[in-house]
């Protein structure tokens, strides 16, 4: 009866998490450049039983980096990114990794993200535009040009492979290893005007939620049967001793 208890919580605590990572994919679906959020399972076996007994972990937090579609704005601040690169933001707290391209600049010309950060290069430096310029040309490279001098260029990065992303924000990644900067922009570039959308799938996360809460309830009621015979034999075993 104690097993039944144990494997119906770990359950519930999976199927939790696996809930507030499809709330935020669903709050997020038409954020630019946000990479939707998954959890990984494994299977733990307990060999304290007489028959080993088979639990579900609490799940690992993942980002699928699969790319959203591009939608064309007309903005000459807005950029998409192609290929496996991030772009660099100063955040409060230290470097975030994005892919919405979405940009302003402030009247003295710093370039920053949609949420205010300064926008970097390939070194680590804040780009600042000619506020008297006019609009910026941005070529693939990154490369920033205003009246036909250059100003300075987006810095693109990659990330290892084997690196973790962490969530910062809604669209931005901090990885638990150094991205590189990219100097082949063979495939990988910048392309203007245009935003990269959120590679969440909002039908399927819908039957994610569905699937996801049918199987809350079934580990409830699992557990709720599991806690009333447990009740019951404790009330019989009384009144025996009565």
């Amino acid at each position: 009866m104690k097993v039944v208890m144990h494997v119906s919580v770990g359950g519930q605590l999976a199927m939790q998490r696996q809930l507030n990572a499809i709330a935020a994919n669903v709050a997020n679906v038409a954020t630019p450049g946000y990479r939707a959020e998954g959890l990984r399972f494994s299977k733990l076996i307990s060999k304290q039983e007489p028959t080993p007994v088979s639990f579900v972990s609490s799940g690992r937090t993942f980002i699928d980096t699969r790319h959203g579609a591009l939608k064309q704005t007309g903005n000459p601040l807005d950029v998409a990114l192609k290929g496996d690169v991030w772009m660099a933001v100063q955040g409060p707290g230290g470097v975030i990794y994005t892919r919405d391209g979405r940009m302003t600049m402030l009247p003295t010309g710093e370039l920053v993200s949609v949420n205010g950060y300064p926008v970097l290069d390939a070194g680590g430096a804040p780009i600042v535009l000619n506020p008297k310029g006019g609009p910026p040309a941005i070529a693939r490279d990154g490369m920033i040009t205003q009246d036909g001098r250059r100003i300075g260029a987006i810095g693109l990065f990659r990330m290892d492979p084997s690196a973790r992303l962490f969530r910062a924000g809604n669209s931005g990644v901090i990885p638990d290893r150094e991205p590189e900067p990219v100097v082949n922009f063979r495939d990988a570039g910048v392309l203007q005007g245009f935003i990269e959308d959120s590679n969440v799938n909002g039908a399927l996360e819908m039957v994610h939620l569905i699937a996801t809460t049918n199987a809350f309830k079934q580990i409830t009621m699992a557990l709720d049967t599991a806690e009333k015979a447990m009740l019951d034999a404790v009330r019989t075993l009384g009144g025996e001793g009565a």
